[in-house]
Order: structure tokens, then C-alpha cells, then sequence
């Protein structure tokens, strides 16, 4: 202990300490010595010293304690593990950047060839039942920003989804009161009064899949076997008599050019992708590959070479990530640019693709609506995939310029526009047939395309359904089928072409993106009209114009086909809207009228040397008149619908990722960065 003693006055101060030792303290005399023994006897004999309270006070703090931290433990072990992988991730990632750079994985699984045969349909793409009812089939994200590389970044790519859907939530939440209302249809609002913008800093290329996110495919069912034997069917004989050309003419067994650019082949591409036909698939590629040349000295129609050429490349590219079909994409596209150097700003209709000039028709300086306003969807993507805006500046300009022209009929637009003045010609003639349908088209898929952000679009698309309802809807005697004439001058037309078709998908698809429920009824009505077209039809297949009766007539049927207008092309359009309407509501008659079509082309169209045949006359069964010419867009969308129309799996080119052009070439739809 301490002892301080006072220094006397005037003396220097001392300290003094003084310590007392007990025998015990006193070393080698059983005294402490820092031994291990010694503790244990000094800590047990403190522990006895306590009382039994304060024992059972520490024993259940310590076994407290303990319970703790093995939850703690378990608790924060996959977090550290997670933050460890990352690190160990970002370190590899860093690594092979240079690596990565030069790949461009594909979307879509690799079509795989099957493992037996199955009856008649030789070497065909079986695939595995599923684990879940719906499984993904496809990419797991299209977006504008850059798309993820490697599957070991999955971890960083998962924590940043969810951060972004936490924002999207809030972003939802600050928006809810400003929701945009279009007679009757709820539509999210618009973030921006800007259209999305085509400027992008880097070539956007498709997103890697993840091995963990390829679910096991839908199998595929005996119609769409079906489906697999009529494309190589069709297949054989274009590539025996035809290959490398426009069209087949399968009864001569030859061959017909337009552009000479092989429009049949590259039309199938994504078809053959998509139906797992991996061999073709990969003789079409060569010969892309080597022989497509698009610096020749010839003529194309520019609406016929977007739709067909453009976006049959751009939705392989996108479909296998095969950068071949994006180059020759940005080729065939600066090619075609010429179209739209004319004093409106309305493109000619033909290019030449070598000389890099262009020129309307011979007999006239318009060109034709539908035309001009339904290759929005391929410039517009090809302007994202390289970052150069020429492209989808130059089909805005059009549509904008388009929306405020008059000689409108309540939406509907005249057939025709000059290309000099950019004014509507030939006014007063309103159709959604040949030379309009498709505006209807593109007015809607542009606007889901571009996220549904371009309100003009949506205005335009709305007015003319309305336009449609007020002006063209009749119905028919005696079955009171609902269909959609045409107007000239004030006089209704109960003539409906073949390429009305269209509108029921169309309408559903709107439906499905949040317009009115009413324009589902009309799509369930009006698809209907479309299957009786060819019900009632001798070989059950569809002409091209059909006329209706508007009073019950004995002995007549509700369907009038003319001489000049019962030819058949092997139109999609009618399938097409049942792939719509069964995906969207899961009726098994919409698959079931496909089969009865599938089955009539079989029958009436097939030529057994290969190939299928457009047919003069479908009143005939016992001699349709076959023309001896099988159309690119019987492999490129009629044999494509019928195959998504007999499937069951939903992400098989899903509708919420995917837009079809109006060759049935799926494009990406555009996600916000």
C-alpha cells in the first residue's frame, strides 16, 4: 500500500512504501509462481467463494452467450462467402476482360439435333420434359445497356437487379397519380417527353445465357413435328432447285429472282433457329457467309428488302449472337439509305443497292403508306445495335411527319403519299388492306418497341381503332360474322383482304400491353371471320379477297369468293393472329384451327418432289391450279407461326422481350438502361 509521509518545513519531500508479504505471498514458499496449476487452484477456489445464485447467474450468461454466436455464425456465413466470391470474381473478371471482348454468345440455345427419330420426321430437335410448368427458353435479359459477359458474374449481376427493381418500385410508387388514361385504356406514364434516343456509345450485342438460368425446354409435341417435317419438306426442294435464289417454282423445279439476294433462305434463318433445325441452319449460315453480296447493280424494293432482308438478319443476330448476320445487317441498311434523300423526307420505293441511287416507280412519284411506315421497327434496332442515329432519325422523321398530315378519316390514312410534296394522295379511299395494313401494324409495335414512351404513337394507333369501329365494322348474313370492309368516297365496300388478317393479333397484343379490354372482344370476334374464311372455302384454305353477304340470302354463305380473288399465296396472316390469340387466352381451338390449315396445305398446296405451291383457285379440291411458286414468307412466318401456335412454352419468344416485324422476324424489346 501507498503511504505518503508530509515533509517536515523547509526539509526536501520523501516518499516512503511500504509492503507487507504474507507466507503464503513469498516465492518458492507455496506462493504464487505464474504456474498454470497455481491459476487453476486460485480461479476454482474464486468460483467456490461465489454463491450457488451468482454460479447459475454466470452459467446462463456463458451458455447464452454461446447460443448466440453459433446463430451469428450461420447467419453471416453465406454473406462473407458471397463477398469473398466476388472479390475472388471481380480479380478473374478483371483478367479476362481482353478475352471477352471477342465473344458474342448466343441468345437462344444452339439448336441441338435429336437423339432418335420419331416415326417420319427424321433427325428432329427433341427436347427434354420440363421441371417447372413454365420454363425459360431465351434470353434472360434484352437490354440497351451492355449486356452481361460470364456466368461467374452472376452474383453482381443479381445484387444489381435487385437494386434496380427497388428503384423501379420507387419510381412506380412517385407515379402512380400521374397514370395516362386513352379512352379506356390504363397506360404507364410517360417518363420522358423525348423519344428514346438511337444515340449509343457502344455496338449493343445479345446477352450471355446463364448456364443456371437454361431451364430444361418444353418437349415438342406431335404438331409441331408436324410443323418440322413441312419446313424440311419445303426446305428440300428449295435447296435442290433453288438454292442461293429468291423463290422455288417447285412444279418446274426451278427458280425465280426479284432481287437475286436468296430471300427465301435468309427469310428462314431465324425459323430454322427456332425450330431446332441446326444442320440447315448451319449450310444457310455458309453461305451467307461466302456468297451474299449486296454490292450488285440491281433494283430493290426498300419495304420488301427491310422487312425480309434487314430483319431476318438483325433477328438472327439476335436469336444465335452470330455477329456474321449484324455485318451484313449495318451492309444491306447504309445500302438502303439513299431510299430516304427526297425532298419530303418521304423514301422512294426502289433502291439500287450498288450505284447507291434511288427512285419511285416508273408510273408514278407516290409511294405507298404502308410501305413508308412499316420499316421503323428494323432501323430503329439497327440504329441501337451500332450507335449510329442516321438510321432511326431518318424513319422518325417519316412518322412524325405522318401524324400531323391531313386527309386523315378519324386515323385511317389514304393508301398513297408523293414523295415530292409528303402529302396523302388518291384521299378518300380507306383500307386495312393491301398498300395500308401495316401502319396500323408498326403505330403499335413501335410504341411497345421503344418501351412504350412515344405517346404520338399511341394517339395514332388509338384514333384509327376507332376510326376502324366507327367506319369499316360490319357484320355479316347469316352468321353475323364480324369484318372489317373498306370506304371509298363516303360508300362502304364489304370486300376484306386475306391481309386483314393481321388486326385480331394485333389487337390482342395491344390488349396485352394495357389498351383496352374492348379490343380483345373485337380480336376474339374478328379471328373468328378469319377462321371462316377458309371454313368455308371448298379446300378449306383461304382466298385472297373475300366479299361478305350483309343480307341472308337462301342457299348462300356468309363468304362470296370472286374468280379474280380465289387464289391462295400461303399467306401467314390468319395463323399469325391464333398464335396471338392462344398465347394470350390459352383456347385450344385457336391451335385446333391451325392443325385443320396445317393439314389443308398438306393436302392441296405440298408438291412431292419438295416444296409448296401458291394455288389459283380454292374452290376447286379435285384441281386447285397450282402456280408453281412457293413464296419466301411461307418458310419465313406462315411454317414460324405455326410452330409457336402448337407450343406450350411461353418463352418461346416470349412477348414481353420479343416484337415481331411484320415478316414475323422477332426484334428485341427495348429495356431502359
Amino acid at each position: 500500500m501507498y503511504s505518503a509521509v508530509p515533509a517536515a518545513a523547509g526539509s526536501p519531500r520523501r516518499d516512503f512504501i511500504s509492503v507487507t508479504l504474507g507466507p503464503e505471498e513469498v516465492v518458492g514458499v507455496g506462493g504464487y509462481n505464474n504456474s498454470k496449476a497455481w491459476r487453476r487452484r486460485s480461479c476454482w477456489r474464486k468460483w467456490k467463494q461465489l454463491s450457488r445464485l451468482q454460479r447459475s447467474v454466470i452459467l446462463f450468461l456463458f451458455v447464452f452467450l454461446a447460443v448466440c454466436g453459433v446463430i451469428s455464425y450461420t447467419s453471416m456465413w453465406e454473406p462473407w462467402k458471397s463477398i469473398t466470391n466476388k472479390s475472388l470474381d471481380d480479380q478473374r473478371t478483371e483478367q479476362e476482360i481482353p478475352r471477352l471482348k471477342l465473344a458474342n454468345p448466343a441468345v437462344l440455345p444452339a439448336p441441338q439435333k435429336a437423339e432418335a427419330n420419331h416415326g417420319d420426321y427424321p433427325e428432329l430437335s427433341l427436347q427434354k420434359p420440363p421441371k417447372l410448368p413454365h420454363v425459360r427458353r431465351g434470353p434472360s435479359n434484352l437490354q440497351i445497356k451492355a449486356p452481361r459477359r460470364d456466368t461467374r458474374l452472376k452474383t453482381r449481376h443479381d445484387t444489381m437487379r435487385a437494386v434496380e427493381e427497388l428503384v423501379e418500385v420507387d419510381k412506380v410508387e412517385k407515379t402512380e397519380k400521374s397514370i395516362i388514361s386513352w379512352r379506356g385504356a390504363v397506360i404507364e406514364p410517360d417518363q420522358s417527353t423525348e423519344p428514346p434516343s438511337s444515340k449509343i456509345t457502344e455496338p449493343e450485342k445479345p446477352s450471355s445465357v446463364e448456364a443456371e438460368d437454361q431451364k430444361e425446354p418444353v418437349p415438342i409435341n406431335e404438331r409441331q413435328l408436324a410443323v418440322i417435317e413441312a419446313f424440311r419438306h419445303a426446305w428440300k426442294g428449295y435447296k435442290d432447285f433453288a438454292w442461293g435464289h429468291d423463290e422455288l417454282k417447285p412444279l418446274s423445279k426451278s427458280y425465280s429472282e426479284w432481287f437475286g439476294l436468296g430471300l427465301t433462305l435468309i427469310d428462314a434463318l431465324d425459323t430454322m433457329w427456332i425450330l431446332g433445325l441446326k444442320e440447315e441452319f448451319e449450310e444457310a449460315r455458309k453461305w451467307v457467309a461466302n456468297d451474299l453480296v449486296f454490292d450488285k447493280n440491281v433494283d430493290v424494293n426498300l419495304f420488301e428488302s427491310t422487312i425480309r432482308i434487314l430483319g431476318g438478319l438483325l433477328s438472327t443476330y439476335h436469336l444465335s449472337g452470330d455477329s456474321l448476320f449484324l455485318e451484313k445487317a449495318k451492309d444491306i441498311g447504309n445500302r438502303l439509305m439513299p431510299a430516304f434523300k427526297t425532298p419530303s423526307k418521304i423514301p422512294y420505293s426502289d433502291v439500287n443497292i450498288g450505284r447507291g441511287t434511288a427512285h419511285p416507280p416508273r408510273w408514278t412519284s407516290d409511294s405507298t403508306v404502308a410501305e413508308v411506315t412499316s420499316i421503323q421497327l428494323e432501323f430503329r434496332e439497327l440504329s441501337r445495335l451500332t450507335g449510329d442515329e442516321k438510321f432511326q432519325k431518318a424513319v422518325d422523321e417519316v412518322m412524325k411527319h405522318v401524324h400531323i398530315l391531313s386527309g386523315k378519316n378519324d386515323g385511317l390514312v389514304p393508301m398513297f403519299i408523293n414523295t415530292n410534296s409528303g402529302q396523302f394522295t388518291h384521299l378518300g379511299v380507306y383500307t386495312l388492306g393491301a398498300r395500308a395494313d401495316s401502319y396500323y401494324e408498326y403505330l403499335l409495335k413501335q410504341w411497345i418497341q421503344g418501351g412504350k414512351k412515344e405517346n404520338e404513337l399511341l394517339e395514332d394507333y388509338m384514333r384509327a381503332i376507332d376510326g376502324v369501329k366507327k367506319h369499316l365494322l360490319q357484320r355479316s348474313e347469316p352468321k353475323k360474322l364480324t369484318f372489317v370492309g373498306e370506304l371509298a368516297h363516303g360508300h362502304f365496300s364489304a370486300k376484306m383482304d386475306h391481309l386483314v388478317c393481321f388486326l385480331p393479333g394485333t389487337l390482342a397484343l395491344g390488349t396485352h400491353n394495357g389498351l383496352a379490354a374492348d379490343h380483345m372482344k373485337l380480336a376474339e370476334t374478328l379471328i373468328e371471320t378469319c377462321y371462316q374464311m377458309y371454313a368455308q372455302a371448298e379446300t378449306g384454305l383461304s382466298p385472297e379477297i373475300v366479299h361478305f353477304n350483309l343480307h341472308a340470302q337462301k342457299g348462300h354463305k356468309d363468304v362470296e369468293i370472286k374468280p379474280a380473288d380465289r387464289h391462295n399465296l400461303l399467306r401467314p396472316e390468319t395463323v399469325e393472329s391464333l398464335f396471338y390469340m392462344y398465347r394470350f387466352t390459352g383456347d385450344k381451338k385457336y391451335q385446333d384451327w391451325g392443325w385443320e390449315i396445317l393439314q389443308n396445305f398438306n393436302r392441296y398446296t405440298r408438291v412431292p418432289t419438295g416444296g409448296y405451291t401458291s394455288i389459283n383457285n380454292v374452290q376447286n379440291p379435285s384441281n386447285p391450279e397450282p402456280r408453281d411458286k412457293m413464296e419466301s414468307f411461307f418458310l419465313g412466318e406462315t411454317l414460324k407461326y405455326m410452330f409457336l401456335l402448337f407450343s406450350d412454352d411461353i418463352d418461346l419468344i416470349n412477348l414481353d422481350k420479343y416484337i415481331f416485324n411484320t415478316e414475323a422476324h422477332p426484334l428485341p424489346i427495348w429495356v431502359p438502361a
